[in-house]
């Protein structure tokens, strides 16, 4: 009897197609979107990731989480965020708890206070940076703790 060859047998395998957007954070259902028709003027705020392909003129306050700026983002606000990722045009005063990193398409006009910064080839930034130093966990809590500890001595 006589076996099909290997060029024979049909190259159908059972595969799974997913066309699901790629996320910018680990877990995309955690992330707020502004698509690119979107304009917004006022203030924005959140408890969670936003990425940001539209345009926003006022401020964006999310300061727990990270920003991401896409390629058609247009941004003319001051921005609080624990990260922030900019590929698209941001003008306005920055302030990031961990890291700002300005990706080669990106721009940036306005002012930095940050911890970490990345600014990749072709990047554009006009401003000054200041750069802070990493304060530990264990540092903030002394320093929130100190408060309290000197005014119960000095009732006494």
């Amino acid at each position: 009897m006589l076996q099909p060859s290997e060029s024979q047998k049909p190259l159908s395998s059972p595969r799974t197609t997913s066309y699901a957007p790629l996320s910018v954070t680990s877990n995309p259902l955690e992330q707020a979107a502004i698509g690119q028709p979107v304009v917004i003027k006022g203030e924005v705020t959140g408890a969670e990731a936003l990425y940001i392909d539209g345009r926003i003129e006022g401020t964006i306050s999310v300061p727990q989480h990270r920003v991401t700026i896409g390629r058609h983002g247009s941004i003319q606000a001051s921005i609080n965020a624990r990260e922030l990722v900019i590929m698209g045009k941001v003008n306005g005063n920055v302030e990031c708890l961990d890291r700002l990193d300005i990706r080669g398409e990106g721009s940036l006009t306005g002012d930095v206070i940050t911890q970490r910064i990345s600014v990749e080839d072709g990047a554009l930034m006009k401003g000054s940076i200041q750069v802070r130093a990493a304060e530990s966990k264990l540092e903030s809590k002394a320093l929130a703790q100190q408060p309290k500890a000197m005014g119960a001595t000095a009732g006494a």
